[in-house]
């Protein structure tokens, strides 16, 4: 019987570990910013809770920095205790290897089939009938974020969708405001033209062009609206000169900027700036026009390690991030929705309150990596981030470019 059956054998919960038995475990993760931190937060209270000690390890600079660096350190041989990736394929080659903890006990002795919803996210966690990872929120990018200060200081109302918020443009400029806020992380734009395909060609269109790479659709007049109006988004953000993600979102909560396309992290930033949902910030899911809920989000792998201690304490954390008491307290301050169907979220803001109505109806959609390769979603970030930053690249150009794209994607 290995290490974790016998603790699951013996203990008649995974979160009576005490200080006796008292484990450091590195947690390496990319949330660094005020809304995340207060998040991450939660799980190191929870963790630590046990008896055990959460050692932080964020790494800055988003998911496309801090993956490499945790990828090379687990095939390295300096494995952390846990680390985050997004929900999909991006550790699917690691837990190939035989590098990842088996977690499939615990999820079978706590239900985790029962309560993880929808089932696709504990479908990224399987491979070959085993289960390798605990996904902790869902996070879905088909938002746009608007400040409703930017808008009366232009004369105009708040946009009730996307036509009317380009419509708004000019107004705001006029205002000296920038019209749209997009981080330079090569990610950011490729999220603004998934967002942007979603509400305006439809959810089937983007299923079909990321997960059954259409490369006839991608090349067709549905998605030609779809690059025009990446060229308007394009146009409407060449003022906003920042780096990050939340650099962008700050400039819509200090109303230097009138919106962002972003996902519904974002409202962690808001929370943290003291904002309130319907009076300082209107949020639209979908752009205002195709209401969706895309089921991305984060889940934690463990990597095998030598010491049977530490692997016992990596039990113990999968339990405590599934846990509803954490479920709630996570996500209340990440901005996410929880993955569990049977916590209680009368805290939740009036933008969480409309993901979760989206949810309950069942429009969903799955995450790009879910869908795609992540060396096929790399070289759609570098065409997007060429398109953004050239403005001679033409929304046709960048169209055929996609659409061959699609063609050779896995």
């Amino acid at each position: 019987m290995n290490t974790l059956k016998l603790f699951l054998a013996g203990a008649s919960t995974l979160v009576l570990s005490t200080a006796a038995n008292a484990v450091d475990l590195e947690v390496t993760h990319w949330w660094t910013s005020g809304g995340e931190a207060a998040a991450v937060a939660e799980f190191a209270k929870a963790f630590d809770a046990t008896g055990n000690k959460w050692v932080d390890g964020a790494i800055a600079g988003s998911g496309g920095t801090a993956r490499p660096i945790m990828i090379s350190r687990i095939t390295g041989g300096d494995p952390m205790g846990a680390t985050q990736f997004n929900h999909g394929r991006q550790a699917e080659e690691l837990v190939e290897a035989g590098l990842m903890l088996d977690l499939t006990d615990i999820a079978e002795k706590e239900g985790w089939k029962d309560i993880v919803n929808p089932p696709s996210l504990l479908d990224s966690c399987t491979l070959d009938g085993r289960i390798y990872c605990v996904p902790v929120n869902i996070h879905s990018q088909q938002w746009l974020w608007l400040s409703n200060a930017a808008f009366e200081k232009a004369g105009v109302p708040v946009p009730g969708n996307w036509d009317e918020y380009v419509a708004a443009a000019p107004q705001l400029e006029a205002a000296g405001i920038i019209p749209l806020a997009v981080g330079q992380q090569p990610w950011q734009t490729t999220l603004a033209f998934q967002v942007l395909l979603v509400a305006l060609a439809g959810p089937d269109a983007y299923t079909k062009i990321f997960g059954e790479k259409d490369a006839e659709l991608a090349a067709g007049p549905e998605l030609a609206k779809v690059f025009q109006a990446a060229d308007k988004a394009r146009a409407m953000s060449a003022g906003s000169n920042v780096q990050d993600w939340n650099q962008a979102t700050n400039l819509v909560i200090t109303g230097k900027a009138a919106g962002q396309i972003m996902g519904d992290w974002a409202q962690g930033e808001f929370q943290v700036a003291g904002q309130v949902a319907g009076t300082d910030y209107t949020c639209l899911p979908g752009l205002g026009v195709n209401e969706v809920i895309q089921t991305g989000g984060d889940a934690f792998y463990f990597p095998k390690l030598d010491d049977a201690a530490q692997t016992e304490a990596q039990g113990v954390l999968a339990s405590v991030m599934l846990s509803p008491e954490t479920q709630v307290a996570f996500n209340l301050k990440k901005g996410s929705l929880p993955v569990r169907g049977d916590v209680d979220l009368t805290a939740a803001n009036d933008c969480m309150k409309k993901g979760l109505e989206i949810l309950s109806k069942g429009n969903i959609i799955q995450a790009p990596d879910q869908l795609m390769s992540p060396d096929s979603l790399q070289q759609i970030n570098d065409l997007f981030v060429q398109f953004f930053n050239d403005t001679s690249i033409t929304a046709e150009g960048a169209q055929k470019t996609f659409a061959d794209l699609v063609a050779s994607a896995d």
